[in-house]
């Protein structure tokens, strides 16, 4: 397997040109199976692993956190970015304790939030945070890039220029990578692309409901395409219907869907010839 520094190395050059997708594992056999896939990083979800701890969204504590994280940028071959929500403190200083220690468990990039509970922070206080993020990864010696994210449009406050004024406010604080989390149009992504530029930016695609396909994005100057913790709802819409169907109605055919044990069985068993796992 290559190093926590290889890793390091090459997601920062997948980010200086061309367009990639960076999907969304929640746990190592959804890491490894998007590994053999072809991909070339993954980005952790912070709604698909509380979904499979049984927590909601954002209520995972930053140890357990920080334990997944671990166990994922060790998983596959990839570089590992890390959905670090709004880095798991009130203040700039326990931002950096945190993002010190996220840095510690090996991922190539991490994203802060300025959002919390639904609210935004004052662009200053926001902007603050990201500095002190910068500044603990600086500390560390690790190449490790770091995504500002603006989550107006995630909290309903879906104004476009001020999005990009904190967007921009990120890039001048430090930020690698700009995100904003829920913008869906053609001119919305150009505005920003434009915005920001010459710093890449990440657009989510969380559903097949915009009509935009990678090679749109591409075109339209996005550098890299989430998913966020969309793969993991497919996987529980697809446990929903099947288990309602046997609680409710009785009936098993639902299961006729599911992926084949021999396929998997087959591909985790390549892992351990590998050492993967």
């Amino acid at each position: 397997m290559p190093t926590i520094a290889d890793k390091r190395r090459s997601f920062r050059a997948l980010h200086q040109s061309g367009c990639f997708v960076i999907p969304n594992p929640w746990d190592m056999g959804s890491a490894r199976y998007l590994q053999h896939l072809g991909f070339k990083a993954i980005a952790s979800t912070s709604a698909g692993f509380a979904f499979a701890q049984g927590f909601p969204d954002g209520a995972v504590p930053r140890d357990t956190v920080l334990a997944h994280l671990h166990e994922l940028a060790h998983a596959s071959d990839l570089p590992l970015n890390a959905d670090f929500e709004a880095g798991y403190a009130e203040d700039p200083v326990g931002v950096a304790e945190s993002v010190r220690l996220c840095v510690e468990s090996g991922v190539s990039g991490l994203s802060i939030e300025d959002a919390v509970d639904g609210k935004l922070y004052a662009i200053d206080d926001a902007v603050a945070r990201i500095r002190a993020a910068r500044t603990a990864i600086d500390k560390s010696g690790a190449d490790v890039l770091l995504v500002g994210r603006a989550e107006c449009f995630l909290v309903g406050r879906p104004d476009l220029d001020e999005t990009i004024a904190r967007l921009k406010a990120y890039s001048n604080a430090g930020a690698d990578c700009l995100y904003a989390p829920a913008i869906k149009t053609r001119e919305q992504i150009v505005a920003i692309v434009d915005a920001v530029a010459p710093k890449p930016v990440n657009v989510l695609m969380s559903s097949g409901a915009a009509p935009l396909t990678v090679a749109d994005l591409a075109g339209l100057g996005v550098r890299r395409i989430s998913v966020g913790g969309a793969l993991a709802r497919v996987g529980w819409g697809a446990v929903m219907r099947v288990a309602a169907q046997i609680a409710n109605e009785g009936r098993f055919d639902g299961l006729n869907d599911s992926a084949p044990g021999r396929e998997l069985n087959a591909l985790f068993r390549d892992d351990l010839r590998r050492g993967t796992s």
